[in-house]
């Protein structure tokens, strides 16, 4: 089965993906951070000190909020980062094979 190619070669989708990743990944780790030290902060008793915490991982950061849709901004993130990762390996997996399977015959 041949994979499905989004870009002209696999090098072009490194490319991107090595640009983008750290890039669009930002938003992911910015709730990931925030949900767990707020949890810390839980865990220690010192909500109140921490609430801002909370603010950040909704994506209200004060000078701008973008609660209304920075879920679906977090979602559609790792949807592309998923997609792509996918498609690099997938692409991958499928050269190797297809590159041992000339060298056994």
């Amino acid at each position: 089965m041949k994979p499905i190619n989004l870009f002209n070669n696999q090098k072009q989708l490194r490319r991107l993906h090595r640009q983008l990743a750290p890039i669009i990944a930002l938003p992911i780790l910015i709730t990931l951070l925030t949900g767990v030290s707020f949890e810390l902060a839980v865990s220690f008793d010192k909500t109140d000190e921490f609430v801002w915490l909370l603010s950040w991982h909704r994506g209200n950061f004060g000078f701008i909020n973008l609660e209304k849709f920075y879920p679906f901004v977090n979602a559609f993130i790792l949807l592309i980062l998923t997609i792509s990762g996918i498609s690099l390996w997938w692409q991958n997996n499928y050269k190797n094979k297809t590159f041992r399977n000339n060298d056994n015959k």
